[in-house]
């Protein structure tokens, strides 16, 4: 099948998907794989929700679907695109609360008798929170993995499907511009590779 009859064909099973649902499951079959390496590529392990969520979006939306207009594989991709995008910002937004949050003048009855530690912690934590939120998204997913799921240079590589060489560009910078959010000449370091 050439792709300009696969196109039409594509076309045809969402036209029909819209009185028959399950004529819609052919097109998963042919294009999840493609759309899930995008994913993959883009966001790491999030790649399989998101993959789930861009064609439950496509099905739902697959009457108002014109192929005229826009071949279904495209269509896919920019579905996909704009869930990402909108994880994306769904996860700044997060750190940005918790920053908020962490932030809080008055931490209620419960701290009252907080040590400064507590305290202390407290304060750290809303930088922190601000430090990630500031972070390009690709530099805060190699910080993360290595501080939280703990993983090497070259996991994060294999995670991220980037060189070992960017993961040691991204983490470079995403501790330089952490520390400068900080602004704490003392911090604790992160573990780093040996070389």
């Amino acid at each position: 099948m050439t792709p300009l009859d696969e196109a039409v064909a594509d076309a045809d099973l969402i036209r029909a998907s819209v009185r028959e649902p399950e004529q819609f499951a052919p097109l998963f079959d042919r294009h999840a794989a493609a759309v899930y390496h995008y994913l993959a590529r883009r966001i790491g392990s999030a790649a399989d929700d998101l993959l789930a969520e861009t064609f439950l979006i496509a099905f739902r939306k697959r009457s108002g679907y014109q192929p005229l207009r826009l071949e279904v594989r495209p269509w896919l991709f920019g579905i996909a695109t704009n869930v990402l995008r909108r994880h994306l910002r769904q996860e700044e937004r997060r750190y940005r609360a918790l920053a908020k949050a962490a932030r809080q003048d008055d931490p209620g009855p419960h701290f009252a008798d907080a040590s400064a530690e507590r305290i202390d912690a407290r304060a750290v934590r809303a930088e922190l929170a601000a430090a990630l939120a500031s972070l390009k998204p690709g530099d805060r997913d190699a910080l993360l993995l290595l501080a939280w799921a703990q993983l090497t240079y070259a996991e994060i590589a294999v995670t991220l499907d980037i060189p070992i060489g960017t993961v040691r560009s991204r983490l470079s910078r995403a501790r330089r511009q952490t520390r400068e959010m900080l602004a704490v000449t003392q911090i604790p370091t992160l573990p780093e590779e040996e070389m």
